[in-house]
């Protein structure tokens, strides 16, 4: 994995890195393999996952479908995404590009 310094903005690339981190599921294989896990636990949460990610690939086509609606987004999600907007266009007025 390789993170980018710009400018030498490190607290920018480990808040980059982090979130990198946590969409690879770093952490969340660090805290699994803290303790042993015995095997039929393994083989226990493996087909929990299995069975997670089937429900959720069958939800999404149901959506792509028509065949369910599609969750509605959330006010604050919806504000969220439009702050976000907002700082990325006033940092590029800032930067003049």
């Amino acid at each position: 994995m390789r993170i980018l310094v710009r400018d030498n903005n490190v607290d920018q690339a480990l808040r980059v890195l982090k979130k990198k981190m946590q969409r690879e599921g770093v952490f969340r294989e660090m805290k699994r393999r803290r303790f042993y896990e015995k095997p039929s636990e393994k083989a226990t949460r493996e087909k929990a996952e299995a069975a997670r990610r089937a429900r959720k690939l069958a939800r999404r086509q149901a959506e792509r479908d028509g065949l369910i609606a599609a969750p509605k987004k959330r006010q604050a999600q919806l504000r969220k995404a439009a702050a976000t907007q907002a700082r990325a266009v006033a940092q590029t007025d800032r930067s003049g590009g």
